[in-house]
């Protein structure tokens, strides 16, 4: 009876926190079974679980948003309100699993930046798919919950991403970042030592309206780009599986922007692979100069960049003490990410703060991240 007390008060209630990530270099090649370089950071999700005694019955509250919303576990489905749907994706896809839950009330809060390409919302999701699993000892493994709540974006949210988000935030590791596989999930740690350098972040604060149906449409053309290199060659899958003497061959039955969307993505894939020799002889000059070269393929190729993720970009190349920037993440707003000397950086940032304040009338956010571990629990009673 003891023992029967104990696990009862254990799985009472959990606390957990999931951080957002960064990528290194490696953008829109997850969706295509290519290589991301990314690394978790120390803003996090919180999600506050604790059972309520009902048989179904959920209430969630989201503090910083002073929102909250009810649902029933046994009957549900998408809503109009966005941010719900992120929660309600992760308890149907680990019911889709099989998971037996019972009534529960959860409250979320967090640092993580909204928009700023940093993935608030793969932190939202995965910080709750670990506390349900927890919580109501389901014994899912840490893969199977990395592919629940990637499949809740693809279902309730209708974003069809990759898998990059949601693997950097449930398996950062301090100080590391991680080379992943997006097409086995092989995966291995790189440190990454900067010395007299360190990563910062420069937030648009914009997010334009084209980000959410341009993503999924750069994954139909990729799609598209995929069937037309089928016709030569036929056992193909991805673009992970061309070379790029393989599309130049096939460039003339191609139209351009197809093209186009293809070459960055066999481009970036090796730019991935690069990065890592980079990191391992301790060559961040080359790091800084491949990071360039992925917002160029990003801006021209891929063409999800904006006008202010350009001109924030453009104002690191003529300094010798910023090895590299680039737009991070989806596009169309958020954030670049920059990797700039120590000594250097609150001169930089004041001085970029104001002239993007007087280009377009909008103020810039910076972030100065560490890396950190990934999803973790906090505490449970």
């Amino acid at each position: 009876m003891e023992t029967l007390d104990k696990e009862k008060i254990i799985h009472a209630s959990i606390v957990v926190q999931s951080p957002g990530r960064i990528n290194i270099i490696g953008e829109h090649t997850d969706y295509n079974d290519g290589f991301v370089l990314p690394a978790a950071v120390d803003k996090n999700m919180i999600a506050r679980l604790k059972r309520n005694e009902s048989a179904s019955h959920c209430k969630i509250k989201a503090l910083n948003l002073q929102a909250c919303f009810s649902f029933d576990l046994q009957h549900f489905s998408r809503t109009s309100n966005g941010w719900q749907n992120y929660i309600l994706g992760v308890v149907h896809e680990l019911q889709q699993l099989g998971a037996q839950m019972q009534g529960f009330d959860c409250e979320i809060e967090g640092d993580v930046p909204i928009g700023s390409g940093m993935s608030s919302s793969a932190a939202l999701e995965c910080s709750v798919a670990y506390a349900l699993n927890e919580l109501f000892d389901l014994g899912f493994d840490k893969f199977q919950l990395i592919k629940s709540a990637q499949r809740a974006e693809h279902h309730f949210v209708g974003t069809k991403c990759g898998i990059m988000d949601q693997f950097a935030s449930m398996m950062g590791k301090k100080g590391q970042v991680i080379l992943l596989d997006c097409r086995s999930l092989e995966y291995h740690y790189f440190p990454l030592d900067l010395g007299d350098y360190q990563i910062l972040l420069l937030n648009t604060n914009v997010s334009h309206s084209l980000a959410s149906s341009e993503y999924n449409t750069r994954r139909a053309e990729c799609e598209e780009g995929v069937g037309i290199l089928q016709e030569t060659y036929p056992d193909i899958k991805n673009l992970r599986d061309i070379n790029m003497e393989q599309l130049l061959h096939s460039k003339h039955q191609m139209p351009k922007t197809i093209f186009q969307r293809c070459h960055h993505v066999i481009t970036e894939n090796q730019r991935v692979i690069d990065a890592t020799q980079a990191l391992q002889n301790g060559n961040l000059h080359q790091l800084g100069e491949l990071i360039y070269h992925s917002h160029f393929s990003l801006q021209y190729d891929y063409e999800v960049s904006c006008p202010e993720l350009d001109f924030l970009v453009a104002q690191t190349q003529d300094k010798d003490y910023i090895l590299g920037a680039r737009m991070m993440g989806g596009g169309f707003g958020g954030c670049t990410i920059n990797i700039i000397k120590k000594t250097k950086l609150e001169r930089f940032v004041n001085h970029v703060s104001t002239i993007y304040q007087n280009r377009f009338d909008i103020n810039l956010t910076p972030y100065t991240v560490s890396i950190e571990d990934g999803t973790s629990e906090l505490k449970s009673l």
